[in-house]
């Protein structure tokens, strides 16, 4: 299957030597479930774009420092490309940054919450249960990086998931796209630093409490099982 990464920003040069940039953690993150998967990526924060949304059987969308109405022209055409994507029913996954472009090109909304920053280990309730969420999991841990989030869900959307601090954490339109808010694709070290770097922007004592989060444990390896779970059951169902 041929998997497209849509790179919406590029980790920083001090921080590559952690686990890498976007191109090297997804990988990391699905190759052990699914080696039979091969990446292509696309710079889009750069205008790089797939010529055409039959080059990738999936497309995954990644976080990233900007947000999703800040009006730049490469966010504009990705929220079209997004919507291509979506009529021509190939399947979609975003992640964080990605979630939120999902949300709004098919007619939600994004802004900062009011509850600030969320950071470190936060624990998802399944709200409800879907066929390729298997093993099933009525709660799992993931990290978050974020302070936009979706407040208003696009009208065909189906709750799947929340947190106590994000009501719309995980959300499916149809039976091909997909958003979450979380990074499973973060190392725990990777989060820290982050944390480590925005203390000023995120708060000392919420960045405090992210990196005593981090010993709680995650369900990145389950979480990923359910997304090749979910892009194979799209592909069958297309």
């Amino acid at each position: 299957m041929k998997i497209g990464l849509l790179e919406c920003d590029h980790v920083r040069e001090e921080l590559l030597p952690i686990a890498g940039d976007y191109r090297q953690m997804f990988p990391a993150l699905f190759t052990p479930i699914a080696p039979e998967w091969q990446f292509d990526f696309f710079n889009v924060c750069n205008g790089y774009f797939p010529s055409s949304v039959d080059d990738c059987d999936v497309y995954i969308c990644t976080g990233s420092k900007s947000s999703v109405y800040d009006g730049d022209k490469w966010i504009e055409n990705l929220k079209e490309f997004v919507r291509e994507i979506h009529q021509a029913g190939k399947t979609y996954i975003g992640v964080c940054f990605g979630h939120q472009i999902l949300g709004e090109a098919l007619g939600g909304e994004v802004r900062k919450s009011d509850v600030g920053w969320c950071v470190g280990v936060h624990t998802f309730e399944t709200l409800k249960s879907q066929n390729w969420m298997r093993p099933p999991s009525s709660f799992f841990n993931l990290l978050m990086m974020c302070q936009d989030q979706v407040l208003k869900l696009p009208s065909e959307a189906i709750l799947l998931a929340q947190t106590p601090d994000c009501p719309n954490a995980m959300f499916q339109v149809g039976e091909t796209m997909l958003g979450i808010q979380a990074h499973p694709e973060f190392p725990k070290l990777y989060d820290k630093a982050l944390m480590e770097l925005r203390v000023e922007r995120i708060g000392e004592r919420k960045v405090e409490m992210g990196i005593m989060s981090l010993e709680l444990p995650t369900s990145e390896k389950l979480f990923a099982q359910w997304i090749v779970n979910f892009a194979e059951a799209s592909k069958i169902k297309k």
